[in-house]
């Protein structure tokens, strides 16, 4: 895999290496201690456990099916697909709009030939990525309400033409996305407004305008392909993102990375007085705007990524895993590159982000209020039930059985990945119904002791001790919990596999 040569990684090799040292304890230490503080988490400590390096310890006693943890991600991304089914904030993922936004937006799509699982949808969502689809008037007739022309029965529209493939007029739809239809008794699932992104890309709405200025300041405004936008090169960021949509969405959370690191550096150095900059002083300043991502556990892409079934070359295949991230580098670096951050523009650098996400990342989901909203309408007494499913029934089924997805992607969350795995674990990742954003929640498997280690599962527990060790082996490490001891010593001969 030497034939992919990165002219960054030669010409900064020091500072790479630099970057990629492993931090000390104590760095570690101090680090998560300020972040703990910082976030309020005062029942846990992150600290070394000298056999799996950093480990989460339970600083307090918690009780079966206690909250362990809610831990912010560092960066996350929705999966393209998804973004069909749910409008949610770009920052902190939770469902905006409104629940005739959600549905209306939906279908419209569908409407248009898009679906969360054709192999048009890239190419739908970038065609059909206007304002429409989020929420904004449409180019219908002010004065056309199809509720009202129908009578308040849906159903009555549901013969429309051939051409609508959801089976209910336009019109319905724009009227459910621009506001001037109101479901029954969606008022008991009010939702955040929709806010425009302020870079003005249209591709990115939020809940509040606090997680809007947050996501610029992180990382957006050198990834926002609007008008305001901090690139360098809009259209080199647009080929970037369709690059990304077209092969591993991973690539977005590595330029969210890049972006962050290097949003933090310029935070750090206008803070600093003019006549000390120098380029030791830039240094340390990217040392510490890199201090979040340092302390993941990383190793590069191309050697950590799980080979897949029918793969039969395993270096050719780990090639082109390499050529493909180095594809996605040299299209970010088109598009955000500055020399004064060039190290963060490495190979090693990009492939260790990738290979830190994927060994680290979780989950992310968040529960659709459509779905909690069509559960309300059939609980409701017959009379009122019955009323309201005249004009709620058509919808359904018009959504069919995808009316409940859930917002899903995928998310780096600091903490969190600090917990080590056993295929017995205390505690398990698990969203209550109250968790209605994109922040990881951990919640206690059984009573956890003051200075236990707390540990989850990092693949489906219920596989034999053979499986198991498989789908660990991508992660390095043999697992030695008290199960597979006991397991191992049950198997032929009572030697441990």
């Amino acid at each position: 895999m030497d034939t992919v040569i990165c002219p960054i990684d030669v010409r900064c090799g020091d500072q790479v290496s630099a970057l990629l040292r492993p931090p000390s304890s104590q760095q570690v230490q101090d680090y998560f201690d300020e972040l703990m503080s910082t976030r309020q988490c005062h029942g846990l400590k992150v600290g070394h456990n000298g056999l799996h390096g950093k480990g989460v310890y339970a600083g307090m006693d918690f009780e079966e099916g206690e909250i362990v943890l809610r831990d912010q991600m560092l960066v996350g991304v929705q999966h393209l697909s998804n973004k069909i089914d749910c409008l949610v904030c770009g920052f902190c993922f939770q469902f905006i709009g409104s629940i005739e936004l959600q549905i209306g937006r939906k279908l419209y799509l569908q409407s248009l030939g898009v679906s969360s699982t054709s192999d048009e949808c890239t190419k739908g969502m970038m065609a059909h990525n206007s304002k429409a689809c989020y929420g904004a008037s449409l180019s219908s007739n002010a004065d056309a309400d199809p509720y009202k022309a129908n009578g308040g029965d849906f159903g009555a529209c549901s013969s429309s033409s051939s051409s609508d493939t959801v089976g209910l007029p336009k019109e319905l739809l724009e009227s459910l996305m621009n506001g001037r239809l109101t479901l029954p008794h969606s008022d008991k699932f009010p939702l955040p407004e929709a806010i425009s992104c302020p870079g003005g890309c249209g591709e990115v709405y939020y809940c509040s305008m606090l997680c809007s200025e947050a996501d610029w300041a992180s990382s957006h405004s050198l990834l926002c392909s609007g008008k305001r936008s901090e690139s360098l090169s809009k259209d080199a960021l647009l080929r970037f993102t369709q690059h990304a949509n077209e092969t591993n969405d991973i690539f977005l959370l590595a330029a969210k990375a890049i972006a962050f690191t290097i949003l933090r550096y310029k935070k750090l150095k206008a803070a600093c007085p003019k006549e000390t900059h120098n380029g030791s002083v830039a240094w340390s300043l990217l040392l510490e705007a890199w201090k979040p991502i340092h302390m993941g556990y990383k190793k590069t892409w191309w050697d950590c990524i799980s080979l897949p079934d029918d793969v039969s070359d395993e270096t050719a295949f780990r090639m082109e895993v390499k050529e493909l991230a180095f594809t996605s580098l040299q299209l970010l670096k088109e598009a955000i590159y500055d020399k004064e951050y060039e190290p963060l523009f490495s190979l090693e650098i990009y492939g260790n982000i990738i290979g830190m996400f994927e060994l680290n990342n979780l989950d992310l989901v968040v529960a659709s209020p459509v779905e909690d909203y069509f559960l309300y309408i059939d609980d409701l007494p017959n009379t009122e039930k019955i009323q309201a499913e005249r004009i709620t029934q058509p919808l359904l089924d018009a959504l069919g059985d995808e009316y409940s997805a859930c917002c899903q992607g995928t998310g780096f969350y600091p903490i969190q990945s600090c917990m080590n795995h056993s295929c017995c674990p205390n505690s398990r990742a698990f969203k209550r119904d109250e968790d209605r954003d994109g922040q990881a929640t951990i919640l206690a498997a059984r009573a956890i002791s003051k200075g236990e280690e707390i540990t989850i599962s990092y693949i489906e527990e219920e596989l034999p001790l053979a499986e198991r060790w498989a789908s660990l082996a991508d992660y390095g490490f043999t697992c030695r919990c008290s199960r597979c001891l006991e397991e191992g010593e049950e198997e032929e001969g009572g030697e441990t596999p």
